[in-house]
């Protein structure tokens, strides 16, 4: 009865954050399938502290990610590079193409996927819009950068929030994991825009006259922030990688970089801090808590126990079935339940599963694959792109989900393929580096 009540309870609170009827937000329907997780008995007080334990660095993280490029939005950093892009490409559909793929992917690695698809796609259909582009060239464009935000938000821990709860569950460095998932990315990237081109490349022959655009130098609207948003981005790629070394929560970095731009956004006129700091996703700590104790209950009632005797299965098996397999397994829950719920169930099955730690630290890398590749299966895998939807919704680029699906079947499952084929060849070249556990 209480795998009933917890598989009921789930499938209700994850409707509800995709519904979302009269535009209730995540946090509340999340943090409301939280407590009554813990009213019905299905979640303990001690496990909900389980859970804060879990998802706060993860959390934190993302949300001071967000501030950070909301400043460096504001400042006009985004908007410049957009710009240098699109002049840089000559008006040339082929080499706008590539260029919104190649910022969107610097932005999704540094940014977070839910940072990519905010800061970029508004940059994306405002140069569509001043190119004088027909709607499926700028639906090409569009679509490639939420793809794009997602599938290219493996390379390090900071890159997506499943990533960073991947990494704290499994005890995965900034550098290791750079080490096995950089190499990764880039052959998901290639496989992406290849795919991507060969999908879109009607729709993308086309020269537009880029006279019509504006100066990159005109966009930047606080030239000292840009700058100190250089310096401050510098010393948090030099704090993610002594945190290794150190042992600190990634969170401690990035919200100390968020602090640091904060306090020289307060001295500009070109960025309103309190607007920055109101719209900031407070709502995903909510989520990511309420959330993650609603799919505790479904670990004490049992359903997970399936899963883990799979993946102890395909661990028996080998490096390669146990990559393939559970990143296949991770990416198909990521399309139907949502990335992140996606991510805890498929790491606490692996850690139950019974395989060695050397093959379960591979699983895990798979399941961040799965995770973070599977959601372009469907319109509801990430919160990525339920905001990219919204995004383009309210600048007038309406699409249908019928369109987002088709693209999803057809090009996710060979991207998500080619990048655990890629991860599993790559794990198994560095495991003399990194030891065979």
């Amino acid at each position: 009865m209480a795998g009933i009540e917890a598989l009921g309870l789930f499938v209700a609170v994850l409707g509800l954050v995709l519904w979302q009827p009269r535009r209730i937000g995540i946090g509340w329907t999340a943090g409301l399938g939280g407590a009554a997780a813990v009213a019905l008995g299905l979640v303990t007080w001690r496990e909900v502290g389980e859970v804060v334990q879990l998802v706060w660095d993860a959390t934190a993280t993302l949300v001071a990610l967000l501030i950070l490029s909301a400043i460096l939005d504001e400042a006009g950093l985004f908007a410049w590079a957009a710009l240098t892009m699109a002049r840089l490409s000559g008006g040339r559909g082929w080499a706008v193409f590539w260029g919104v793929g190649v910022l969107t992917a610097l932005a999704a690695m540094a940014f977070a996927n839910d940072g990519a698809a905010l800061i970029v796609t508004p940059l994306v259909l405002q140069q569509a819009r001043a190119l004088g582009l027909s709607r499926s060239a700028a639906l090409a464009l569009a679509v490639t950068c939420g793809f794009v935000a997602d599938v290219t938000s493996v390379p390090l821990v900071v890159s997506n929030l499943v990533n960073i709860i991947s990494a704290d569950f499994f005890h995965l460095g900034f550098l290791a994991y750079a080490a096995v998932m950089v190499p990764v990315d880039l052959v998901a990237f290639a496989a992406a825009m290849f795919l991507l081109w060969a999908y879109y490349r009607r729709d993308l022959q086309w020269v537009a006259a880029v006279s019509s655009l504006p100066s990159p130098r005109s966009a930047v609207r606080d030239p000292v922030l840009v700058r100190a948003g250089g310096v401050v981005l510098a010393c948090l790629l030099a704090g993610y990688t002594a945190s290794q070394w150190l042992h600190w929560p990634v969170s401690i970095f990035a919200a100390s970089a968020a602090v640091a731009m904060a306090a020289w956004a307060r001295r500009s006129s070109a960025v309103s801090l309190r607007q920055v700091v109101r719209e900031a996703p407070w709502r995903i700590v909510v989520f990511s808590i309420g959330m993650y104790v609603v799919v505790f209950a479904l670990r004490d009632a049992g359903l997970i126990a399936g899963l883990a005797r799979g993946f102890g299965a395909l661990a028996a098996e080998g490096p390669w079935a146990a990559v393939v397999g559970t990143g296949g397994v991770t990416a198909g829950l990521a399309a139907v339940m949502n990335n992140l719920p996606a991510v805890m169930v498929g790491a606490l099955a692996i850690h139950a599963s019974g395989a060695p730690p050397g093959m379960q630290e591979a699983m895990a890398y798979a399941n961040v694959v799965g995770t973070d590749v599977g959601t372009k299966w469907t319109p509801i895998g990430s919160l990525a792109t339920l905001l990219w939807m919204h995004l383009v919704e309210r600048r007038g680029l309406r699409v249908r989900w019928g369109e987002l699906v088709r693209v999803g079947l057809i090009l996710t499952p060979p991207v998500l393929a080619v990048t655990l084929l890629a991860l599993a060849g790559w794990w198994t070249l560095l495991q003399p580096t990194l030891g065979a556990k």
